[in-house]
């Protein structure tokens, strides 16, 4: 196998032994160090045919230039990177308290950014990051873009995916099985006496899995799924009023359960609900996704999903600090499950 071909696999498949470098990228293009070094700074001062194979090198290896100048490889930053989809949402926000924190008590510091749910701003955003050349990163959910991944790879550092399970983390992964949820809610549904269904909820990728699964099972249990509403964009009490009232009118749903992807969802369609006079849960019942402060609160109490937020956080930066003092962790999947809340909403 040839040093292209090599490099290759190394960025498509498992962890490499070491670091890319500039010099890595050097020995595939051909050139050495100072060239590469001289390309990145000044691409007129290197020939067109030379840039174009330090360019492919770059792309197989995935290198991220150094932009802390004068930084060495093997100084750490004691900076940790971490992306999340929002930074107002209080189930992302709930995780990185707790895992902030215990980085903190060791000394590291977080460097955050929002990154939303499109996985082209994420690998943007993971550029960025690793230019600062952090001691590890945080990552919510596990699917990225391909780029992304070699990255992350030749960065060489800890890399926790937080927020879902795979069997093929890019390092460590700690979260839950969403599909395993949304059957839960839909065996809940179902041996709650519910026939009817609907779901209301966000675009993003988990969202769906927890819906798709949770249709599939509540029609194997001998019950009809009456809608769907889906909103690209995230989840609020605004959209959850407006997904009640597009299954009422563009659906014709008059009774059953609505499996809600999130708790603001869910609060959503409980106010529109009492605006058109629905009873809840006996004419319709509502089921949430995330166990917010609130969902106890509500009128009547939210029925929903609870994941361990804080201890999801401690978890994943348990793991990552096993890995910066050189050992590895038991697991690199570490499923943290989920509990099911009844209360007066379904």
């Amino acid at each position: 196998m040839n040093k292209t071909s090599n490099l290759r696999e190394r960025a498509s498949g498992g962890r490499p032994s070491g670091r890319v470098t500039m010099a890595t990228v050097g020995r595939l293009a051909g050139v050495s160090q100072v060239t590469v070094s001289r390309a990145l700074s000044d691409p007129s001062k290197v020939s067109p045919a030379t840039m174009r194979r330090i360019r492919d090198a770059i792309d197989i290896t995935g290198f991220v230039p150094n932009a802390v100048a004068g930084a060495l490889a093997s100084r750490r930053s004691k900076l940790i990177s971490a992306l999340v989809p929002s930074l107002t949402n209080t189930v992302y926000a709930s995780m990185m308290q707790s895992f902030s924190d215990l980085m903190r008590d060791n000394g590291y510091e977080l460097l955050l950014s929002e990154c939303g749910f499109q996985a082209e701003t994420e690998e943007k955003l993971i550029a960025a990051h690793l230019s600062r050349r952090p001691d590890a990163f945080y990552l919510t959910g596990i699917h990225h873009t391909t780029r992304a991944r070699q990255m992350l790879i030749g960065a060489d550092i800890p890399v926790v995916e937080v927020w879902d399970l795979t069997d093929t983390p890019i390092d460590i992964c700690v979260g839950f099985d969403h599909r395993e949820v949304g059957r839960a809610m839909a065996d809940f549904a179902a041996d709650a006496g519910y026939r009817h269904a609907a779901t209301v909820g966000a675009g993003d990728a988990r969202a769906l899995r927890r819906r798709d699964a949770f249709a599939d099972r509540f029609a194997a249990r001998g019950g009809t799924c009456a809608g769907d509403v889906t909103f690209q964009d995230s989840a609020s009490v605004a959209h959850g009023r407006e997904g009640l009232s597009r299954l009422i009118d563009e659906h014709g749903f008059s009774s059953g359960v609505i499996a809600c992807s999130s708790d603001l969802m869910a609060e959503g369609i409980l106010i529109e609900a009492q605006k058109r006079r629905l009873s809840v849960p006996d004419q319709i019942g509502v089921l949430g996704f995330g166990d917010q402060d609130f969902a106890a609160h509500l009128e009547p109490a939210l029925s929903t999903v609870r994941v361990d937020r804080p201890a999801l956080g401690t978890t994943a930066a348990q793991a990552v600090l096993k890995r910066l003092h050189g050992s590895n962790p038991e697991h690199s999947r570490v499923d943290i499950g989920f509990q099911l809340i009844r209360r007066g909403s379904a």
